[in-house]
């Protein structure tokens, strides 16, 4: 009986520590992407916006997020540098299909809406 709270603490601390670490891990792969970001590198802010960085500073990153559109951000809010493979998948879309009063058709057969 007198060793069940030494074990229950043991139990409890070493998925806690495991955690800890493994929270370090990301952290530390996260700094080494923001510290490695170079111009042309296309990104995601923590925010969901798309750019692409066209300056750096040590602080902060400029981006373009539209033709001629630069904002300044922090290097902080960068979460992911996106590689062309992903991009590619986004854009490439092999059947698309829209539902219509209920029934599936292929986009080509869809009707088009114009304004007149």
């Amino acid at each position: 009986m007198d060793l069940l709270l030494p074990l229950l603490l043991v139990a409890l601390l070493i998925p806690m520590f495991l955690g800890v670490r493994r929270q370090k891990r990301e952290m530390a792969k996260v700094t080494d992407m923001q510290d490695s970001l170079k111009v042309g590198d296309r990104v995601v802010t923590t925010s969901g916006l798309f750019g692409t960085v066209v300056e750096l500073d040590e602080t902060s990153v400029d981006l373009e997020i539209a033709e001629e559109v630069v904002t300044t951000w922090l290097r902080a809010s960068i979460r992911e540098v996106r590689n062309d493979d992903d991009a590619a998948e986004e854009t490439t879309v092999d059947k698309t299909t829209e539902v219509v009063s209920g029934n599936e058709v292929d986009a080509a057969d869809a009707p088009k809406l114009t304004k007149d």
